[in-house]
């Protein structure tokens, strides 16, 4: 839900998608010059996972060779970040791509990765709502994307709660302290791990697709996690949550929180074999999110079904306990109702509209409250870093262990994530609808008193002055 500026110009550069408005500037990209980095992408990051994958093959057999007997589950998940940092002296390709990623460029200022870190903690639930209903939920419209991920399987109803803690384990590994995010740390090999693993995604597709042109079109959706898809990944972790996600939740941050935490995501991305050219400055990471939101998003029927399989997987799941009507709620807030409509999401009541602007109301004081306090500010990020991690990822209703990122979602020619079905889950305790219902009732007590409170003393002046 946009917040409306009534002192927007418009004019010849003024665009409206999906219910965001903006002003083009030479820095926004056309669809004609973005086309180009559809058919490129991480070459050494594929040429490594080649090697690494060949190097592994007698050791694979081996092991599957003495464990005939054990269940599948018993087999170690292989890490591919550890074989690539074991095999460095084997292949010039290797230590290439090591040299690389840990040569820290020279833009990289520690202290400010460090505060890049804060920011995600600092605006901690509103972060994670923004990062599940509109960096994940609504950049299931973008058309391309989606048949990537569709072929995975790894967006089926039964997978996709595990799929998207999988995807905030490497959020939170990048920003749990800045010696993770170092190279060695934990958030550097996990953004290996995932680099990897999109060139293991990509290879299966391209491969498939070799035998049977008609599985996956390269000419009409571009190379799988190509150079623009993983810009727009690196995006919408970073732009849209600033300059989307947390307005539209009433969240504004600071130009210097800004500045820190596109900095933070400049890195990853380096990492991670993207180009990071793109966030050079926040005009520029803002400029490519707004190109992206008008050149790449057009739902499709995949998109449909992707998103639809989101909602049912997190509904009345703990531990926020939220019915399907509130996630629907969520995601039209932070999308809007038109990108909403066409992702085929339910129209919630009213109701859920009031517990949503609760929920609102709860972050921003929160918010704002603890950042302009700056002892309770740090006792608040330490605290949620603890929180998230032990909810998220080691906790019974998370991931349960950390994840190494293993190629467990394999596309092939039978697989094809499908809708599922739509019958409703009711939960089975007591959940964040409550607590937004409390905010909002508080809230409007609050609102009342201070009405009554201001119209006394607007009468009691008004008496003297008679």
């Amino acid at each position: 839900m946009a917040w409306p500026n009534p002192f927007r110009r418009r004019d010849e550069h003024t665009r409206t998608c999906w219910g965001y408005t903006f002003q083009l500037t030479p820095e926004h990209l056309t669809p004609e010059q973005a086309h180009p980095l559809k058919y490129t992408y991480d070459v050494l990051g594929e040429e490594c996972y080649d090697i690494v994958n060949q190097m592994n093959i007698p050791e694979r057999e081996s092991r599957a060779s003495n464990e005939t007997d054990k269940p599948a589950s018993a087999t170690p998940k292989r890490d591919l970040y550890r074989l690539l940092q074991a095999n460095l002296d084997k292949h010039e390709k290797l230590q290439q791509l090591w040299d690389e990623v840990t040569n820290v460029p020279d833009w990289v200022d520690w202290d400010q990765i460090a505060r890049g870190q804060d920011v995600f903690y600092r605006y901690g639930g509103a972060t994670l709502t923004g990062l599940a209903y509109q960096s994940l939920l609504g950049g299931m419209g973008a058309n391309r994307v989606v048949e990537v991920l569709a072929r995975t399987g790894g967006f089926s109803v039964k997978v996709a709660r595990h799929r998207l803690f999988e995807t905030t384990q490497h959020i939170l590994e990048c920003t749990k302290s800045i010696e993770s995010i170092k190279p060695g740390g934990a958030g550097f090999a996990s953004s290996l791990r995932v680099r990897l693993l999109h060139a293991a995604v990509r290879q299966r597709i391209l491969k498939l697709a070799k035998t049977r042109p008609e599985y996956y079109s390269v000419e009409r959706y571009g190379v799988p996690i190509n150079d623009l898809d993983c810009i727009a990944t690196i995006g919408t972790f970073s732009g849209t949550i600033i300059w989307l996600s947390l307005p539209r939740q009433g969240i504004w941050l600071r130009e210097q929180e800004i500045l820190d935490y596109i900095a933070l995501w400049r890195l990853i991305a380096h990492y991670m074999g993207t180009p990071t050219e793109w966030f050079e400055t926040p005009a520029k990471a803002k400029a490519m999110m707004e190109s992206l939101l008008m050149n790449e998003i057009n739902p499709t029927e995949t998109s449909k079904v992707l998103a639809a399989n989101i909602i049912r997987c997190l509904e009345a799941q703990p531990p926020t306990y939220a019915s399907r009507s509130f996630l629907e709620v969520n995601a039209r807030w932070l999308n809007g109702n038109e990108l909403s409509d066409a992702l085929g999401l339910g129209r919630p009541s009213t109701w859920y509209w009031a517990l949503m602007a609760g929920q609102c109301i709860f972050f921003m004081s929160i918010c704002y409250l603890y950042r302009s306090i700056p002892v309770l500010d740090r006792r608040k990020v330490a605290g949620l870093r603890k929180v998230f991690w032990a909810v998220i990822v080691e906790g019974k209703h998370g991931l349960g262990e950390e994840t190494v990122f293993d190629f467990k979602y394999v596309p092939d020619y039978h697989v094809l994530t499908a809708r599922g079905g739509d019958e409703q889950a009711k939960p089975n305790a007591v959940g964040i609808e409550r607590r937004n219902l409390n905010t909002l009732l508080i809230a409007t007590g609050c609102l009342t008193a201070a009405g009554y409170v201001s119209l006394k003393m607007a009468s009691a002046i008004i008496g003297r002055l008679i």
